[in-house]
């Protein structure tokens, strides 16, 4: 069975016709306002695939030249579609357990397959992975660079970061939050995903203007190995990978959205297909323009002379564009955060879009945790690292195998059961020697502090 079949066309849309209940845990088809009721005719294709692969490509794309860094060129590259191609797997599994259980969202699949607490513990995951996701900061090994306004301007109180970041979630954070279906922020994610590409532009055309004059050294092609040590610090670049395509909190939402929702599986592709794309290219070209100085962050590494001619106009088309791809970006992870923070505090409740109330107050809140975070998150690859290994592997390959496995509606096939428990296998090895890697290299700075 494949990833968009659910039902017959004839019954897809009776249902889709339908005044879902209130307790679904998605905006339905037809909303009942105060003034009567508000047809949505349907998400359309490329709307789809521009809000899932702004989904995917969120601010973990910075940390991703750091992981080829220490994989090198060829392991890197081969981990990123390995890791797509698990990613499209595990949407693929639990988009079919949904059609056929005739479930809107992967809570609500959670609960029907393990439980309440099944759906608690996939609701608190996207909690603590799409915080982590939203936060990012401007500290690398203990270094302080300058943001875009302190280089043009100097330090000021104005252009502080908690002025910065107060005025972004005043003026462009709250207005796109406060949208309640998740197709109305199609326009500004095909924004952001051009904004993706604009940076792997510059970068790439600096790489190689670089290369040819002979001012760029060769990178590794394969990791360096050295020791033990140096073996385990190449699982703490997993994480950063997996949480680089977790994107299955938003599927439901979009393929509820579709006005055909046979869609489904070539949008997903594309999506996947378009964000490798860009995973690759940016990390090869970041890495082999700044080589083994690439940080953890390497949006840090564009607050320095490049080498080549207009070198500061070229950083700042780089942080002002990458800026506003994560400006774009948030509302997106936001509104999955902000559903699932809904439905674990109030299970029972009518859905938040038709309360009116309880959904300003909840946007409210999460604005202000998440403004107050963001200000104290030293280092975007920390908050990476740990998501990565922690919610980000249970969203994205552990819950989808399990629920696999289960096999409640039957469909499962060996093929599937086979490649589910391998995905458990490996993203629990991996991310235990990464949890490990990383606990010890905190001790190391400690230590040295």
């Amino acid at each position: 069975m494949g990833i968009g079949d659910g039902s017959s066309n004839g019954n897809q849309q009776s249902a889709r016709k339908e005044i879902r209940d209130e307790t679904t845990p998605l905006l339905p088809v037809k909303v009942e306002e105060e003034d009567g009721f508000h047809e949505f005719n349907g998400a359309s294709f490329s709307g789809a695939v521009f809000n899932l692969s702004t989904t995917i490509v969120g601010a973990g794309i910075m940390a991703l030249p750091a992981s080829i860094k220490m994989l090198g060129i060829i392991p890197g590259i081969l981990m990123i579609i390995i890791v797509a191609l698990l990613t499209e797997a595990s949407i693929d599994m639990l988009v079919r357990c949904s059609h056929q259980g005739k479930i809107a969202s992967y809570g609500w699949l959670m609960g029907e397959v393990f439980g309440q607490w099944g759906r608690i513990a996939l609701q608190a995951s996207v909690i603590v992975n799409n915080v982590g996701d939203v936060l990012s900061g401007t500290t690398s090994a203990g270094v302080h660079h300058r943001g875009i306004l302190e280089g043009w301007f100097g330090a000021h109180l104005w252009n502080s970061r908690p002025i910065v970041l107060l005025a972004t979630a005043l003026l462009v954070f709250a207005p796109l939050v406060s949208f309640k279906r998740l197709d109305s922020l199609r326009y500004t994610s095909a924004l952001s995903v051009a904004l993706a590409v604009v940076f792997v532009v510059i970068t790439a055309g600096i790489a190689i203007i670089k290369l040819f004059n002979g001012t760029v050294a060769m990178p590794k092609l394969f990791p360096e190995l050295d020791g033990l040590n140096s073996i385990w610090n190449l699982f703490t670049a997993v994480p950063v990978l997996v949480t680089a395509y977790i994107c299955h909190y938003n599927v439901h939402s979009i393929d509820n959205e579709l006005e055909d929702r046979t869609q489904i599986k070539p949008i997903v592709r594309t999506s996947l297909v378009l964000c490798s794309s860009v995973y690759i290219a940016t990390s090869f070209f970041a890495y082999l323009l700044f080589g083994e100085g690439t940080l953890d962050d390497v949006l840090a590494n564009f607050d320095a002379n490049l080498g080549i001619p207009f070198s500061s106009v070229f950083d700042d088309i780089v942080r002002v564009s990458y800026a506003a791809h994560v400006m774009l970006v948030f509302p997106i992870v936001f509104f999955a955060l902000r559903l699932n923070l809904d439905g674990l505090l109030f299970p029972t409740s009518r859905h938040i879009s038709r309360d009116n109330k309880r959904f300003a107050i909840i946007t409210i809140s999460l604005l202000t945790v998440i403004y107050l975070a963001a200000i104290l998150i030293p280092s975007i690859w920390d908050a990476f690292q740990f998501t990565g290994a922690t919610a980000a592997v249970l969203i994205g390959f552990i819950f989808p195998a399990m629920v696999i496995l289960r096999d409640s509606y039957g469909i499962a096939t060996k093929r599937d059961k086979i490649l589910a428990v391998t995905m458990i296998v490996l993203a629990v090895l991996s991310n235990s020697v990464a949890l490990y890697s990383d606990a010890m290299n905190i001790f190391r700075k400690k230590e040295v502090a």
